[in-house]
């Protein structure tokens, strides 16, 4: 089956948008809670902000499904992360807009080369190979689980509320993976493949994530994902050139654009509005937007790919997001006295 070119897209993508520009809150929508999460115009400026990045991040994980459908995976992986981690370099160098660049010793490079660099490389090759085999909507949510995958690997904390809070909530999110992952057990083709693939690479994602949080000690996460990113993607272009030498390129017009979208919407705009959220707000709390990337996948793909939405899609996705909130939630903080406004 050959993939849509662009212009069968555009449609779909003004669908898109006429849809998020027609949601309103309903009247008697909870004030107490908005007053909560939100305290002030700001942050609910950096609130949609995120949404908006999300949107972006759903359009580049269907634009990669689109792309993998010709062109190599690991080439697709390669130029786009090369491109991106250069231009945030080069943002980093000449502005000030997501802070500075500071000189890297040979001790942080080598790190950088071997656990960054190396983890984001592995990651993306699963993820691509994921995509090349299976739909955007399953990997973006075996994605969505990797607070599961964080979890299992911190090991056995002490005895606590909040401790059988995150594992019954854990419990939950693995059940939505298995639930997505079983029907392809049953089935006689190569799907499995892809799905096996989306579960690696959502645990991949939770290294590389342990390993960005170990050189944030020395960089910020701006700095950290630019130097990994340009180092994965010289990575990449060593194994993707021979992919090219031996298949071929197609150059299409819509491929080469949905390509650039990716670089500069999803490698760029997108992480710069997530930088800006992490030094706005605490970690948790951003990470909760992470919820919705799925959503916003499925939407994109639905409209532009015409993947179908099965019963057992929705079941997993529920489950899945609602363990992953369960455990990324404080609720004793929540709901303390203070939460909720005199009368």
């Amino acid at each position: 089956m050959n993939p849509p070119h662009f212009a069968d897209c555009q449609p779909a993508i003004q669908q898109i948008v006429h849809l998020l520009h027609g949601i309103e809150l309903p009247e008697r929508f909870p004030h107490c809670l908005l007053r909560r999460v939100f305290r002030s115009k700001s942050d609910l400026s950096l609130a949609v902000s995120l949404v908006f990045a999300i949107f972006l991040w759903g359009g580049n994980n269907a634009g990669t499904r689109f792309i993998v459908g010709t062109w190599p995976p690991i080439w697709t992986g390669g130029t786009r992360f090369a491109s991106a981690g250069l231009i945030l370099l080069a943002v980093l160098r000449f502005t000030n807009w997501l802070g500075t660049l500071r000189p890297v010793s040979r001790e942080l490079s080598r790190r950088l080369w071997l656990n960054g660099g190396l983890s984001l490389a592995v990651y993306i090759v699963c993820f691509n190979w994921a995509l090349r085999f299976t739909s955007a909507s399953h990997v973006a949510l075996y994605l969505g689980a990797f607070p599961v995958w964080a979890l299992l690997w911190e090991g056995r904390p002490a005895k606590s509320w909040l401790t059988l809070q995150r594992y019954g909530a854990a419990l939950l999110a693995l059940t939505g993976v298995v639930v997505l992952f079983w029907p392809t057990l049953r089935s006689s083709g190569g799907h499995w493949i892809g799905e096996a693939l989306g579960i690696i690479a959502s645990v991949l994602w939770t290294q590389y994530g342990r390993q960005c949080r170990a050189l944030g000690t020395h960089l910020t996460g701006v700095e950290v994902s630019a130097h990994t990113m340009w180092r994965a993607g010289l990575m990449l272009l060593a194994v993707g050139i021979f992919e090219v030498i031996r298949g071929g390129l197609v150059w299409r017009t819509d491929i080469v654009l949905i390509q650039i979208y990716c670089i500069i919407a999803g490698g760029v705009v997108a992480f710069a509005i997530w930088s800006h959220a992490l030094r706005r707000w605490p970690t948790s709390k951003v990470l909760l937007f992470n919820n919705l990337i799925p959503l916003s996948t499925t939407t994109w793909a639905y409209f532009c790919l015409n993947e179908p939405l099965t019963v057992t899609f929705w079941i997993a996705m529920v489950l899945i997001i609602v363990g992953v909130i369960l455990g990324q939630t404080n609720w004793q903080k929540l709901l303390q006295p203070t939460a909720v406004p005199p009368e």
